[in-house]
């Protein structure tokens, strides 16, 4: 027979899952979801100095107030205490303060445009040190990364060096989604017509897991693609391979819209070259032959509307725009 302790135990067991849980989040291999990682345990740990009083008191005055503890002081016209006031409002308003600080610091030291100053905690990056730039466009329902500098690009393959600043430039050719890789940095949103970036570096050889973590149709479960941190030597070796043997040949315009359909479950690929201009095409959403580029479009509309001004004699100033960056994308100050 079963005895009571061993029966109570029982409900233990589920907790033993748990153990199987891949935990990445709080143990990232890149210097960014690290910074992360450590504001998510800072913060929890700050919550905890409430919550873990405010639980035991609770237990505690249950059992010290029970109805059968005839020892306890009863009070019954008992309405303040100055003491308990200062303490009970006291001890959260400094911890929302201190939580407020920190969230303040983060959201501007972690802000996804800004340039990384540091590969990790005890290296920071030289000056003169370029990034690696990466282009990614989601589609429905893979991801293609372009690189510009090297002439090159994936279908659901990513692949960098480590200990290398990577500067992605994302955009969208239909629905929103979001960019993330546990492993690397938190998720950043990519949308049609509008590019983000994401600054990141991967300190860890290895093969990560990366995702749309926003729903975007029947595909999404399967938005997924692998991402391989590897050396500096070997990523030099990967990119010469694909440019002398990629299976896909060359990615024009004409496959881009052919690769834009959607598809579930898509392969990998591998492109030995790339059509020049094809992500701010794809930015600007006019890849297909014979369409009007977003940027193009907004300068026509920013030229009719200072002719009609100046129709209307309105100061000219109202109305101007700067032609030579008149875009669909976004500007930050870095």
């Amino acid at each position: 027979m079963i005895t009571t302790l061993a029966r109570r135990g029982l409900f233990l067991t589920p907790l033993l899952w748990l153990a199987g849980c891949n935990t990445v989040v709080l143990n990232p291999s890149g210097d960014i979801a690290a910074q992360q990682a450590h504001l998510v345990v800072v913060s929890t740990l700050l919550m905890l100095l409430i919550i873990v009083p405010v639980m035991f008191l609770i237990c505690l005055f249950a059992w010290r107030y029970r109805k059968s503890n005839t020892a306890a002081k009863y009070e019954p016209n008992w309405d303040h205490s100055t003491k308990l006031e200062l303490l009970i409002w006291g001890a959260p308003l400094l911890i929302i303060i201190v939580l407020g600080l920190i969230t303040w610091i983060y959201t501007h030291l972690l802000d996804p445009y800004r340039p990384l100053s540091r590969l990790d905690q005890n290296r920071p990056i030289a000056a003169g040190v370029k990034p690696l730039e990466v282009q990614v466009v989601a589609m429905d329902w893979k991801w293609m990364f372009i690189y510009p500098e090297q002439g090159i690009a994936t279908v659901n393959e990513l692949v960098t060096p480590v200990d290398v600043p990577v500067r992605f430039h994302m955009t969208s050719s239909n629905v929103m989604n979001a960019f993330y890789i546990p492993a690397l940095a938190g998720m950043v949103y990519t949308m049609p017509g509008m590019e983000t970036q994401l600054n990141a570096v991967m300190n860890k050889v290895g093969v990560y897991e990366g995702m749309s973590s926003n729903y975007s149709g029947a595909g999404f479960s399967d938005m997924h693609f692998k991402y391989h941190g590897v050396t500096q030597a070997d990523f030099d070796a990967w990119v010469e391979k694909t440019r002398a043997g990629g299976e896909s040949g060359a990615l024009t315009r004409a496959k881009y819209v052919e690769l834009d359909k959607p598809t579930i479950k898509h392969p990998i690929m591998h492109f030995a070259s790339v059509d020049k201009g094809l992500y701010d095409l794809a930015l600007n959403r006019c890849v297909a032959e014979g369409s009007t580029c977003i940027n193009m479009m907004m300068h026509q509309d920013a030229t009719r509307i200072q002719a009609a001004a100046a129709a209307k004699n309105l100061p000219k100033e109202l109305c101007v725009t700067d032609t030579a960056t008149a875009s669909a994308q976004p500007t930050r100050k870095q």
